[in-house]
């Protein structure tokens, strides 16, 4: 039967009926608050429908499933495997985990196709899943559409065959794949905080095994997120993992997100590093390592992967490419980048230092690997020898998921006649790139970015100044007043 779009809680059909809303098929994963935007019914109706997918595409009919740690995600799974199994499918069940255990389980068990119950950064009351055959690659706009209007249409198959596996053992091979043989030389004090998500049952242990001594910060597993959302892009988790380095004198702070695919950086005095900043710095390394590199950024992240004198004399290339976990997995993937970084934390190392899937975990590691091979250098040393740029946090205006993209184009069209005439900051428009929003890049190297957001319903604001916090601010005013001649976007998340 097609689901129901719209969904009513506390009624009959809720309990018996699948209901999805639409808008929660997003460019790379499906992500609804639960249960306003999606029952269990629907939740089976997804996994009859990925099952289906999986069939029609002639992939082996096996998938790895795990789940993050939120109250309703192991209710959330158990319908979808029961969709899985329904479709015929032979689902290896990895129990709760991190998105990163999920994908490492993929090449652990040699299964065709993964699925990974998880709201990811998102707060309490939103659940999704992140899917994918082509390992290590996720589901793209192409497979996600063709999944929710398999869905959506009712076209899920039944097939006899199916059955349900209980897997244990994957934690352990993930822990150790981790961290090898690999010790640390030089001492380090490291703060680890996980906002008291699912990567409280990981990021510990795996820094501990290296030789770190760790500070915790809110590492006991709470689905409550009794401090703050775990989320290493929003200050407020920035701000509490800056204060506990000035208190406990740590090297650094290693932040991770709900679902543990992204990492955060402060250094020894107590800056807040931007995850493209840091990127930067482990490009600087990794080039010096692998010459010639090529790296991919995400277009909300600095020009410096571009400009930097070190990566240029290393003769590394500069890749600028669309925002989403997706799309820069398959990106680095396509290209034979050696890694992609991403201004929200996710960072795809891929082979010899990584699989090329996001994991905090594997980042935190290399980011102390990278320290070790700079015993004379902190963190904060580090960040310093990068020219000094001057940017924003992410900050994502509020614009409803069904009129985000129509809004952004109005916006984008209003940008692009910009180019060579207007100005933003007192600094001439010299292009305005739009392979994802629009990049708007003046004649100084500064730069601000407005796009929609592919996971949560809001538009994403980006700027950068070359020259100074002020410029910074007028760059943002000026594009903020672009923005704001459309009346249906709202207040930002946070501010700077």
């Amino acid at each position: 039967m097609k689901p129901i779009a719209d969904v009513t809680p506390n009624t009959w059909e809720f309990l018996r009926d699948p209901m999805i809303a639409p808008t929660g098929f997003r460019e790379y994963d499906a992500r609804w608050k639960y249960p306003e935007g999606i029952n269990l019914p629907g939740v089976t109706a997804l996994g009859l429908g990925l099952g289906t997918q999986m069939q029609m595409r002639g992939i082996e009919p096996r998938i790895a499933v795990g789940n993050d740690y939120r109250d309703y995600s192991l209710a959330i799974k158990n319908a979808l495997i029961l969709g899985l199994v329904q479709a015929g499918i032979h689902v290896q069940d990895i129990g709760p985990a991190i998105t990163p255990m999920a994908y490492f389980s993929q090449f652990h068990l040699d299964a065709p196709a993964v699925a990974m119950v998880t709201a990811s950064h998102n707060p309490n009351g939103w659940t999704g899943v992140k899917m994918g055959f082509e390992r290590p690659l996720t589901h793209g706009p192409e497979e996600m559409a063709e999944l929710r209007d398999i869905v959506l249409d009712g076209r899920g198959e039944a097939r006899d065959g199916g059955k349900w596996e209980r897997v244990d053992g994957v934690m352990e091979a993930y822990l150790d794949d981790l961290v090898g043989d690999f010790q640390m030389s030089r001492k380090l004090k490291i703060v680890c905080a996980t906002g008291n998500g699912t990567a409280a049952a990981y990021a510990p242990e795996v820094l501990r095994r290296i030789g770190v001594e760790v500070v915790d910060s809110h590492n006991r597993l709470d689905y409550t997120f009794p401090n703050y959302n775990p989320n290493p892009e929003a200050m407020e988790m920035l701000h509490d993992m800056s204060a506990s380095v000035k208190a406990s004198g740590a090297d650094l702070a290693l932040g991770f997100d709900g679902d543990g695919d992204r990492c955060g950086v402060v250094d020894d005095e107590g800056e807040e590093i931007f995850a493209d900043i840091t990127g930067v710095i482990m490009a600087r390394d990794l080039s010096a390592l692998h010459e010639n590199a090529t790296f991919v950024a995400d277009v909300k992240s600095t020009g410096l992967f571009a400009s930097d004198p070190v990566l240029q004399a290393n003769g590394a290339k500069a890749d600028y490419w669309k925002t989403g976990h997706s799309h820069m997995k398959r990106r680095v993937h396509q290209i034979g980048a050696l890694a992609g970084f991403e201004k929200s934390g996710h960072f795809f190392l891929a082979e010899p230092v990584g699989r090329g899937y996001d994991d905090g975990m594997r980042v935190a590691v290399e980011i102390c690997k990278l320290l070790d091979r700079n015993p004379d250098k902190s963190m904060s040393d580090l960040r310093k020898d990068l020219p000094k740029v001057w940017n924003t946090p992410t900050l994502s205006p509020f614009c409803a998921d069904e009129e985000k993209y129509d809004t952004l184009q109005r916006i984008v069209d209003r940008l692009v006649p910009m180019k060579g005439e207007g100005s933003l900051g007192g600094r001439k428009i010299v292009d305005v790139i739009t392979v994802n929003g629009a990049r708007v890049m003046l004649e100084n190297g500064g730069w601000g970015l407005v796009r929609a957001s592919s996971n949560t319903p809001n538009l994403v604001v980006v700027c950068e100044s070359p020259e100074s916090q002020e410029e910074l601010r007028a760059i943002f005013e000026d594009l903020d007043a672009i923005i704001r001649e459309e009346p249906n976007v709202g207040d930002y998340d946070q501010t700077f």
